[in-house]
């Protein structure tokens, strides 16, 4: 299981294979896809993707993206407990965690 902490430190540390994170809130009966990521070549690099936010948004660092409220007024910090990550880099969330277990 992925835990806060753990994201936050991928996203900082530019870990690898987390340039595209994919979650959903649990309450929601559509599981509407929301994104973030990490792009390291820009000077905002971490990303809310096009979906949640009109025009996208960027980010200097990744404790301004984990904390900036737009999901319905509320942070991915503040909403941790119901988001349902399903998706990081492409790859399904339970094979991600066997492929970079030995990374840690």
């Amino acid at each position: 299981m992925m835990t806060y902490d753990k994201l936050l430190d991928d996203f900082k540390n530019g870990s690898p294979n987390i340039d595209e994170t994919a979650f959903y809130f649990k309450g929601d009966p559509k599981k509407t896809e929301h994104y973030i990521g990490y792009s390291p070549e820009f000077d905002f690099p971490y990303w809310i993707g096009l979906c949640d936010v009109p025009d996208g948004c960027e980010f200097k660092t990744a404790e301004e993206l984990f904390e900036a409220p737009v999901f319905d007024g509320k942070s991915i910090k503040e909403r941790w407990e119901e988001i349902e990550i399903f998706q990081i880099s492409g790859i399904a969330i339970e094979e991600w965690h066997k492929m970079n277990q030995n990374l840690s």
